[in-house]
């Protein structure tokens, strides 16, 4: 009868994750965007730590943490958008002449192409250029979208920082007593890791960005900043953001510099991510997902067909704080005996972030810092 039940419980538990799991998918906008704020967060946590540590109050620390976050990525933008358009001009010339080089290594190169061959093959990826560009509806509504997107993560930032201990003192405050430490220790233990994850990630990228960045700029590469920016972002998307990359930054150097620089850069890239895979990931990264490259191509993968770029982005952090959570539900069994030295409904002196929550008795100091000391269990 135990096992039954048992099953049962397993079968509605499931049936109630799939239901979760399909929500999420029918409203993408808002669930990409709430991770995304969730990833910022852990990002900029330190910073609003350190200023209300400082004696900044709470909310002006998060507030300032994301003007902070906000200005960088405005002045990074509006950097790049500004060289894009100055150099487009220019580029113009030097495109044509790639353009027409590559056209003529097809026809007298070694592939020894027929020239109505190649005439189709430019018509074809031509058509297929324009079937991509988006109506100019499609484009406002996208606009729309993106606007809606921002505000709503600016928003989540703020209050993640602002409110993110009371949030989850409420939230574990639904949780029976007998689990309560278990569930509030995995979820310090997913903050730890994505937190880790984040920073690790930003470390390796801008590594990336600068050994490739300082090789393009050595060659003369036209839109070297755009093409830096396109690393330090591809990074963040383990296996195959390195790889686009580093081909879009080939690519440009061959039609705007010639086949010598493309090589040079070509060699720079294959030793930049050389240094990343085999010495920056597994001491920077590796020692916080513990998980095998086989299972990070397939979340990565499974991760872009359900949402694109925006899957693969948040699909190596997502499955490792699964992983972290599972672990410790698997190592950190409930709680079976009460103290019998606290008042009921007490909380420990290291977790007073329960106190506003569930109206449980303090014992101990209060420190409103997120996230809260992690639970040390008995």
């Amino acid at each position: 009868m135990r096992t039954l039940l048992t099953g049962a419980a397993l079968l509605a538990f499931a049936a109630v994750g799939w239901l979760l799991f399909w929500f999420l998918l029918l409203v993408p906008l808002v669930t990409v965007t709430a991770a995304v704020a969730l990833l910022l967060a852990a990002l900029v946590h330190p910073v609003a730590r350190l200023l209300h540590r400082l004696g900044t109050p709470q909310a002006l620390a998060a507030l300032l943490s994301v003007l902070l976050l906000l200005t960088v990525l405005g002045g990074v933008g509006s950097l790049v958008g500004f060289r894009v358009t100055a150099r487009l001009g220019d580029l113009t010339a030097p495109l044509a002449a790639g353009i027409d080089r590559i056209r003529v290594w097809l026809i007298e190169g070694p592939l020894g192409l027929d020239p109505q061959q190649v005439t189709g093959i430019r018509n074809a990826a031509v058509d297929q250029l324009y079937q991509l560009a988006p109506a100019p509806s499609a484009v406002a509504q996208m606009a729309l979208s993106v606007l809606a997107a921002v505000v709503l993560a600016v928003f989540l930032l703020f209050f993640m920082l602002k409110d993110g201990a009371r949030m989850w003192a409420w939230a574990v405050s639904w949780v029976p007593d007998r689990r309560r430490a278990q569930v509030d220790g995995a979820g310090h233990a997913a903050w730890e890791v994505l937190s880790l994850y984040v920073r690790g990630v930003t470390v390796v990228a801008l590594i990336d960005a600068v050994g490739i960045g300082i090789g393009l700029f050595l060659l003369g590469v036209p839109l070297w900043v755009s093409l830096t920016l396109l690393t330090f972002v591809g990074a963040f998307v383990p296996l195959i953001g390195a790889t686009v990359s580093g081909a879009v930054a080939v690519l440009v150097t061959l039609v705007t510099n010639g086949p010598t620089d493309a090589v040079i850069v070509l060699v720079i890239v294959l030793v930049v991510q050389q240094v990343e895979g085999n010495l920056l990931q597994p001491l920077i990264v590796g020692r916080t997902l513990h998980l095998h490259p086989v299972a990070v191509l397939v979340a990565v993968t499974a991760g872009t067909l359900l949402w694109g770029l925006a899957g693969a982005l948040l699909a190596t952090p997502s499955m490792a704080v699964a992983y972290r959570v599972a672990d410790h539900l698997r190592t950190h069994p409930p709680a079976s005996v009460e103290r019998s030295d606290a008042a009921p409904g007490a909380v420990p002196a290291d977790r007073p972030d329960l106190v506003a929550a569930s109206g449980a008795t303090p014992v101990g100091a209060v420190d409103d810092v997120w996230p809260p000391h992690p639970h040390r269990p008995a």
